[in-house]
């Protein structure tokens, strides 16, 4: 359960991050339900390249761990939010 519960705690976290940025940015927005899918890729995705380039912590469960998990979600969240969002933008152009 130590494996999965950071991951889980990432992708959580990246579906808010998602809805936050969505909600931020109207004109990127994709909908409530696509904020929180897209955020879940992306918390999952952050959540990784951030560990694999050594930002964040080593997986461990107290509360720098805990909050490092949830930083690296929300924040992959809303930026692959972001990204999709200009692509989207920019193909309705």
């Amino acid at each position: 359960m130590d494996t999965y519960l950071p991951l889980i705690i990432q992708l959580v976290s990246g579906a808010i991050g998602g809805n936050i940025a969505g909600s931020l940015m109207k004109n990127s927005s994709l909908g409530t339900l696509w904020n929180s899918i897209v955020g879940i890729l992306g918390g999952g995705l952050g959540g990784s390249v951030l560990s694999m380039i050594g930002l964040g912590t080593d997986g461990s469960m107290d509360l720098s761990g805990i909050l490092s998990s949830v930083a690296r979600g929300g924040v992959g969240g809303g930026i692959v939010l972001a990204i999709i969002g200009f692509i989207k933008k920019a193909l309705n152009k």
